[in-house]
C-alpha cells in the first residue's frame, strides 16, 4: 500500500505504530544533525524527522534530494513529538522513517503552495492544478461539496427526484445569448447549451414528476463580472400542484437547512418586500438589508427655493448616514467623485451635517436657511451626529445612483459584515419591462412566468402594470435565487407570446412543443433556481464565485490553463459545414 494513513490523521493514539503516508513535500529543513520533512496531502501535514546519526545512509540521501512538491511515500514509526506544534492537527507526533520512496520528482512551482501565496490571480489560474493544493481553495471546494450534499439531503427528504435534462437543446431568442453547437449530421443547424432547464422541468411536471430538482450546469454567453461565469451551476427545482406560498416556504426551508447544517447558524424567518418597495426605499431589486439607511424622498421640502438643481429634478432623494457628521471635507469630496463616476452616473452630491451641537450645515447653505435644513432633518428623522446625503435628477437614474452610494456608505461605516446574514424575499415583480432599444416589452423573468390572477385583466389595457407571480431570494444584497409560478394554460401562454412580440409562427416554431403539451393536462406548477456558485461564495465569505469553482474561466471567458477557447482545424470546420456555402 502507498499509504495506511493520511497526512492529517495521525495522533498520540498512533504512537509506536508503523505507518505509511504519502503526499507532497511542503518543505525540507536541514540542520545537519537533524532533517525535517513536512509532508502534505489534502487532509493535513505530518512532520517526518530524521536523526542523521541514527538514520540509514539511503534515507538521508533521499531526504537531501527532495525539492518542494516532490511526491513521496514514507514508511516509519510514529513517535511523540519533542517540540509540539499547535499550528497543525498532527502537531503532537512525528514519524521516524524506515524508508522514503520518491514517487515523482517535481519542478519548482511558480508560486508557493501556502495559504498566503505569492502568486497573483493570472499565474494561479494558469497553474490551477497547483492552486488546488492550497488550503483556502481546498476548503472552498469542500464547502461546495458539503452544500451539495445537504441540498440533496433536504430535497430528498421532501420526495424531490433528481432528474437529468438534456445539454444539447434548442436556441431561444429570449434572455441572455446562447452558446451554440454546430451539428455535423444536420449541417447548417445548431444546438444550444441550456441557459436553464426551464422548459424541460415544466414538461416533467406535465409528465407527473411533481417534485423535481437538479444540481445542473447552465451556460450564458454574457459579459463577465465577479459573480458571473460563462458556465455556472444552479440548484434547479420545480413543484406541481402548488401556489406561490408553497414555493416560498419550501425553499426558505432549504436555505435555513443549509445555514444550520453547513454554518451552524439559525437564521430567522425570511422577511418579504415587494419589488415596488425595494425600488422606492433601496433603489434596486436586491437590497442589502443588513443595515437600514432607507431612501427618503425630499421633493416636498426642498423645491420652491432658488436652487435650480432641485427645482428641475424629477426626484430629490437621500439617505441618512448615522454617526457620519464628522466626515471631513476630503471624505465628502471623495463621495462626490464616487457618485460622479460614469458607472454611477450622478451629476453631483448635496450633503448636510447635523452637528453634535444641534446646528445643521449643508453644501447649499446659500439657498436654504437653518429652518429649511431642520425640515430636512425631520424628514430624514436625523439626529445630531448624522450626515444627510442627497442626489437629484431623473427618477430611475437617481435611485440607481443613490443605491450605489448607500452600499458604499454601508461599506465605509462597517455595516456590511460578511459574517452577518440578512435573508429576505422580493416579491410582486413586474411581469414585463419596456425596452426603448427594441420598442417592445420583454419578460422580466422569462416568458413562462404567470401574471398575478388579479392583474390578468390588465394584460391588454395596461401590460406594464401587470405584476408577476415571481419572487427572488436575496442574501446580503445578492440575488441567490429566483423563480415564479408558471403559466400552464395554452391560451394565456399564447397571449404572453403576443405581448412579447412573437408572431404565431415564431411562437409555434420556438415553443410549439410546450404549447402542445399544455393541451394534455398540465397541472399548476412553479419553481425556482438558486445560483449554487453564488450561494457557496456567500457561505464562504467571498465576493468572487470563481474561488468556489474547481476550474473557472477568467474575466475574458478564457480557461488560461488549457488555452480555451481556441481555433479548430479546417478539417473539423469542413466536416461541420461551417464556412461552406450550400449550393
Amino acid at each position: 500500500m502507498l499509504r495506511t494513513h493520511t497526512c492529517g490523521e495521525l495522533r498520540m493514539k498512533n504512537v509506536t505504530e508503523t505507518v505509511t503516508i504519502s503526499g507532497w513535500v511542503q518543505g525540507v529543513r536541514d540542520k545537519g544533525s537533524l532533517l525535517w520533512i513536512d509532508l502534505r496531502d489534502r487532509y493535513g501535514i505530518t512532520q517526518i524527522t530524521i536523526e542523521t546519526e541514527n538514520a540509514a545512509k539511503e534515507i538521508i540521501e533521499a531526504a537531501r534530494t527532495l525539492g518542494r512538491e516532490y511526491v513521496i511515500s514514507v514508511t516509519g514509526k510514529v513517535a511523540e513529538r519533542y517540540s509540539k506544534s499547535d499550528k497543525i492537527a498532527t502537531g503532537d507526533i512525528e514519524i521516524y522513517p524506515d524508508n522514503i520512496t520518491i514517487l515523482n520528482a517535481a519542478l519548482t512551482p511558480p508560486f508557493t503552495i501556502e495559504d498566503e501565496t505569492d502568486g497573483g490571480d493570472d499565474i494561479r489560474m494558469k497553474y490551477r492544478y497547483l492552486d488546488l493544493r492550497r488550503n483556502p481553495v481546498r476548503k472552498n471546494l469542500e464547502l461546495r461539496h458539503r452544500m451539495a450534499i445537504e441540498t440533496r439531503n433536504y430535497l430528498d427528504s421532501l420526495n424531490f427526484l433528481e432528474v437529468e435534462t438534456p445539454v444539447l437543446i434548442k436556441s431561444t431568442p429570449e434572455g441572455a445569448r446562447d452558446f451554440v453547437v454546430p451539428s455535423r449530421m444536420n449541417q447548417g443547424e445548431f444546438y444550444a447549451l441550456p441557459q436553464s432547464p426551464q422548459t424541460f422541468k415544466q414538461l416533467l411536471m406535465i409528465g407527473g414528476f411533481d417534485r423535481y430538482y437538479q444540481i445542473v450546469k447552465c451556460f450564458r454567453d454574457e459579459d463577465l463580472r465577479a459573480d458571473r461565469q460563462p458556465e455556472f451551476t444552479q440548484i434547479d427545482c420545480e413543484m406541481a400542484f402548488v401556489e406561490q406560498e408553497d414555493i416560498l416556504q419550501t425553499f426558505e426551508g432549504l436555505v435555513c437547512h443549509l445555514f444550520k447544517t453547513v454554518k451552524g447558524i439559525d437564521i430567522p424567518a425570511l422577511t418579504r418586500m415587494t419589488y415596488a418597495d425595494a425600488m422606492k426605499f433601496y433603489g434596486n431589486d436586491k437590497p442589502d438589508i443588513r443595515f437600514e439607511m432607507k431612501f427618503v424622498e425630499l421633493n416636498s421640502v426642498v423645491k420652491g427655493k432658488d436652487f435650480k438643481v432641485f427645482n428641475d429634478a424629477q426626484l430629490v432623494v437621500g439617505i441618512c448616514a448615522k454617526g457620519a457628521a464628522e466626515y471631513s471635507r476630503k471624505q465628502l469630496d471623495e463621495l462626490t467623485e464616487y457618485v460622479k463616476r460614469p458607472q454611477i452616473g450622478a451629476t453631483g452630491l448635496v450633503y448636510a451635517r447635523y452637528n453634535a451641537d444641534g446646528t445643521i450645515k449643508s453644501s447649499v447653505d446659500k439657498f436654504y436657511n437653518e429652518e429649511d435644513l431642520k425640515k430636512w432633518a425631520q424628514t430624514f428623522d436625523a439626529k445630531p451626529g448624522d450626515l444627510m446625503l442627497i442626489l437629484a435628477g431623473e427618477t430611475n437614474k437617481t435611485r440607481k445612483a443613490l443605491s450605489e452610494l448607500r452600499l458604499e456608505m454601508g461599506t465605509r461605516l462597517g455595516l456590511r459584515d460578511k459574517n452577518t446574514f440578512a435573508c429576505h424575499w422580493v416579491i410582486d415583480f413586474p411581469l414585463l419591462e419596456w425596452s426603448e432599444e427594441t420598442s417592445r416589452f420583454h419578460a422580466m423573468h422569462h416568458p413562462f412566468t404567470s401574471p398575478k390572477p388579479e392583474d390578468i385583466e390588465l394584460i391588454d389595457s395596461a401590460p406594464g402594470e401587470v405584476r408577476a407571480n415571481a419572487y427572488d431570494m436575496v442574501i446580503n444584497g445578492v440575488e441567490v435565487g429566483g423563480g415564479s409560478i408558471r403559466i400552464f394554460n395554452k391560451q394565456l401562454q399564447s397571449r404572453m407570446f403576443d405581448l412579447l412580440g412573437f408572431t404565431k409562427e415564431e411562437a409555434q416554431a420556438q415553443f410549439g412543443f410546450l404549447m402542445n403539451a399544455f393541451e394534455f393536462g398540465a397541472p399548476p406548477h412553479g419553481g425556482l433556481a438558486f445560483g449554487f456558485d453564488r450561494l457557496c461564495s456567500l457561505f464562504g465569505g467571498a465576493e468572487v464565485i470563481r474561488d468556489f469553482i474547481a476550474f473557472p474561466k477568467n474575466n475574458s471567458g478564457r480557461d488560461v490553463m488549457i488555452d480555451s477557447p481556441s481555433p479548430i482545424a479546417q478539417a473539423q470546420l469542413d466536416e461541420l459545414g461551417i464556412g461552406v456555402k450550400k449550393p
